[in-house]
């Protein structure tokens, strides 16, 4: 049975947020969730290689809580990823504006960061991604910056926890902004690969790069980039350990050439 944040994708995907659909995410929770009012943010406390090494604890839990332990995993390059449509154990007790139960109001971000001064500062591209990430579940919600929480401001009793590692109140700040309109541009997908120019493919567009695309996963070569097609080049970045973010940018490209000049 899915579970009800199945907005998640696509508020995200509007926010020109990168997300990669962990298989099996519309069904997982510990159960239904309740009204959601606001996000509760994390880092992960993992390790410091790689873009999301703790993706397999955020879904499966520890020897010591069951996951899922958040509905969203952060990777350090910006990509979401979309672990869980349902209730996820990522808050414990805690009190944030009169609000106690924190795994059923609020929606749990997880971004992969070591909270230690060896992992500062944290990718531009990912602190970016947290804010627009988050105001985008915030104005689909109806909520304001307000509703954002640090993990560690959130838990009780206070100084249990420490994440996320950065000033919260200027995180907060920055999400305003977006949500008000007078944020400064910044594009969280490069919109041309640098080496020739070709331009990054996504859903929604139609041009002759997404029928060569389409030939390469042996698909109906229409030039529409659809549901079927990012759902097949998903498959294909996952087969070859790329981000599957359903995005034609530079790794996928750089893949694709190769494929395409062995045939």
């Amino acid at each position: 049975m899915a579970f009800s944040l199945l907005w998640l994708s696509e508020v995200l995907n509007k926010a020109g947020c990168k997300t990669a659909l962990v298989p099996g995410w519309e069904e997982r929770g510990t159960r239904e969730i309740g009204k959601i009012v606001g996000v509760i943010c994390h880092h992960t406390a993992g390790s410091k290689t790689g873009n999301m090494p703790t993706l397999h604890t955020l879904i499966h839990g520890r020897s010591d809580l069951p996951g899922p332990l958040s509905q969203l995993g952060l990777g350090r390059d910006g990509t979401y990823y979309i672990i869980a449509a349902g209730r996820c154990n990522h808050a414990g007790e805690g009190n944030w504006k009169g609000f106690v139960n924190g795994n059923s109001n609020f929606i749990g971000i997880e971004a992969e960061n070591t909270g230690r001064a060896d992992d500062l500062p944290w990718p531009d591209v990912q602190l970016e991604a947290y804010r627009r990430g988050v105001a985008a579940i915030l104005q689909h919600i109806g909520g304001s910056e307000q509703m954002c929480a640090g993990h560690k401001e959130f838990r009780l009793p206070k100084g249990t926890k420490n994440d996320p590692s950065f000033d919260m109140d200027a995180f907060r700040n920055a999400v305003g902004d977006i949500l008000n309109g007078v944020a400064p541009a910044f594009s969280l997908i490069p919109a041309r690969e640098p080496s020739n120019g070709r331009v990054t493919l996504r859903r929604g567009m139609t041009n002759e790069l997404v029928k060569l695309v389409q030939s390469k996963l042996r698909l109906q070569e229409d030039g529409i980039f659809g549901a079927g097609t990012e759902a097949a080049l998903r498959t294909f970045q996952r087969r070859h350990l790329l981000v599957p973010d359903g995005i034609v940018g530079p790794k996928t490209w750089l893949i694709l050439d190769k494929e395409l000049d062995s045939v």
